[in-house]
């Protein structure tokens, strides 16, 4: 017989052998799995944990790029950069914020207010990302700092550089930097991969049409920590590179002269040279301070500049709007007579004023000019015989020659706060305002009125189209070292209208645009302008130079901001006893010399009320400033085999 205790003792020695058979199996896979790992760890994966690794030992501090200096014609830097001293705070880095604060406070004087704003940007970002604790500490906080940085986790000392302006005359033009923002991230896809804490960005003027190609590259410092964090020793730095620079047509001593020419006036200076469109001066009153937005504006100061009336924020020569008055008679007379309305010598009776359709239309002279013509009518600034030029031109032929000349587009390339204007004609009237045009429209717009509305740079721009004969130019602030010899073409062209040009300007890298037919009717208007300046009557001829290397020839003009009432007038109320605002804004645009044009020049002057005595007079010693300069600026031009 089988004994059952035996059949279960084989089964369960089978069972047993199965198990250990099993288990070793298994500690052998976990074996060979923990060797394979260890092999993959050793071997396939040893880069990335080596990097890991090093971050534990390694840090790395990015700096702040340095952007590209902006020179005036003359290599003077007009936006340039100096070094500051910052500290930067990683707060992941910090064991107890509060506590380091309190100390931070201590060393750096940080208000309490400071403190806040720290709190508040630490609370909305990532704790591994930097912020700004302060960024113009000064030499003797920077030094106290570094001898208390083993007590201060988490901060790093930093030597920086930031943007300086050695001058505020050309703030307007300049623009300024300032912090980036969270919209600017947003925005402005070369951002991405630039940003750093601390790091300033043009925000308006020349400092924002730039700024991609002027803001550099980031640097960075690599330093060893120990165990506690603390920096052991560096072991390396790349300081980045710094951003293009750019030189302009500017130039800073007249820039500097002007500015305080106008002496907190509310105006604008814009002067160009006639040939190829350089600006040498753009000028607009008040300024403000640029270096103030470098570090982080001051609420007072901002609120200063927000609540000045005469509006020290904007850029006048590009931005403002204003009815070019009588300066816009120049171009209804050149319409006229392209168009044959009239001729040089047509005359029409100025009594002082003309009735149409029962409206009263006045000239400035309350008893008339008597007997104009084409000649006097510019010398004198007769209104009335403009109505009557107006009346027979039409607003429409008026708006082409207007627009052809500049007025009613925008001329400087790239800059954001340029605004267009207006050149009203009947189309415009009836798509913006939903009404038909009317004929005393017409007379208004004859003497720079009505709708009208055009910039400075604009009024300037249209002065050197009329000094150079009628050839198109445009406005440039950048300065270009290729010749193209426009200014030869010009010239030329002046001289021997009907010959053909000589084979080397015909080869010449450039696109020449007369805007008129005949060049003759444009001489007639320059002509005019300079009995305007220089002969008895003319409306700026108290202000004329008797140096003939001064001689200027200009056009004066008011843009009326309030219409006077019959009363007013047979009272013979004069602009300086009403009320700032009620004034006119003062006009005046020029060019010089007369017998060899080089520069035109506008001026305006807000509520200065008339032209020939507030906006002339400055025009008259910035015309001289300039013409002194001249030679100057006449070498460096020869230097890039441009006559002058």
């Amino acid at each position: 017989m089988l004994n059952p205790s035996s059949g279960n003792t084989v089964i369960k020695s089978k069972l047993i052998g199965r198990r250990m058979f099993l288990l070793t199996a298994a500690k052998a896979v976990v074996m060979v799995g923990i060797i394979g790992r260890l092999v993959s760890l050793q071997i396939n994966e040893r880069t990335k944990y080596k990097t890991l690794s090093d971050k534990n030992r390694f840090r790395e501090w990015k700096l702040a790029p340095e952007r590209g200096v902006i020179k005036d014609f003359f290599d003077k830097e007009i936006a340039s950069n100096e070094q500051v001293y910052q500290v930067h705070l990683i707060p992941e880095n910090s064991k107890d914020i509060e506590k380091l604060f309190v100390r931070l406070k201590t060393i750096l004087n940080l208000t309490d207010k400071r403190l806040f704003y720290l709190k508040r940007v630490i609370a909305k970002q990532k704790p591994w990302e930097p912020i700004i604790v302060s960024d113009n500490i000064t030499w003797s906080e920077f030094s106290r700092l570094n001898l208390f940085l083993h007590e201060l986790e988490g901060i790093k000392p930093v030597v920086s550089v930031a943007r300086m302006y050695p001058d505020n005359s050309s703030a307007h033009i300049l623009g300024y930097v300032s912090q980036v923002s969270s919209k600017d991230l947003e925005t402005k896809k070369y951002l991405k991969d630039l940003h750093v804490p601390g790091m300033s960005i043009g925000k308006t003027g020349l400092e924002r049409k730039l700024d991609e190609k002027i803001i550099g590259k980031i640097g960075f410092q690599r330093y060893e920590v120990n165990a506690y964090g603390k920096r052991v020793k560096q072991i390396q730095i790349n300081a980045g590179q710094a951003g293009e620079s750019y030189k302009t047509t500017l130039d800073f001593e007249v820039q500097k002269y002007t500015n305080k020419l106008l002496e907190d006036k509310a105006a604008a200076v814009c002067v160009m040279d006639v040939y190829n469109g350089d600006i040498v001066s753009m000028v607009s009153s008040p300024t403000f301070e640029p270096n103030e937005f470098v570090h982080g504006l001051e609420k007072n100061y901002w609120n200063s500049l927000i609540k000045n009336d005469l509006r020290p924020l904007t850029n006048k020569t590009i931005s403002g709007l204003y009815p070019p008055g009588s300066t816009i008679k120049t171009l209804v007379a050149l319409s006229a007579l392209e168009n044959g309305i009239i001729k040089p010598l047509d005359t029409f009776r100025c009594k002082g004023k003309i009735e149409l359709y029962g409206e009263k239309f006045h000239c400035w002279e309350k008893d008339g000019h008597g007997i104009v013509n084409l000649r006097k009518g510019i010398q004198r600034s007769c209104d009335v015989y403009f109505y009557e030029v107006a009346r027979k031109l039409g607003v429409d032929r008026l708006s082409e020659t207007a627009k052809k000349f500049g007025l009613g587009k925008k001329v400087l390339d790239g800059f954001i706060e340029e605004r267009a204007g207006v050149v009203p004609n009947t189309k415009w009237k009836k798509k913006f305002i939903g009404q038909n045009w009317y004929l005393g429209e017409t007379l208004h717009s004859g003497i720079g009125q009505g709708y009208f509305q055009s910039t400075p740079l604009q009024l300037c721009l249209m002065t050197a189209q009329i000094a150079n004969g009628g050839f198109e130019i445009k406005p440039r602030i950048i300065f270009d070292e290729k010749n193209n010899r426009l200014r030869d073409y010009i010239r030329y062209k002046n001289e021997n209208p009907n010959d053909p040009l000589p084979t080397d300007l015909l080869l010449s890298n450039f696109e020449l645009k007369p805007l008129f037919k005949n060049q003759e009717h444009i001489n007639l208007i320059k002509d005019a302008m300079f009995s305007s300046s220089n002969e008895p009557g003319g409306t700026s001829y108290r202000h004329r130079w008797e140096n003939k290397k001064f001689t200027f020839a200009g056009k004066t003009g008011s843009s009326q901001i309030k219409r006077f009432t019959e009363a007013q007038r047979e009272a013979e109320v004069k602009q300086e006893s009403l009320p700032y605002k009620d004034r006119d804004h003062a006009l005046f645009v020029a060019f010089a010399p007369y017998n060899n044009p080089q520069y035109a020049i506008s001026v305006l002057v807000e509520h200065g009320g008339s032209g020939g005595k507030a906006a002339a007079p400055i025009a008259k010693k910035v015309i001289k400033k300039v013409l002194e300069r001249h030679e100057l600026r006449k070498k460096i031009n020869s230097l890039i085999g441009e006559t002058v």
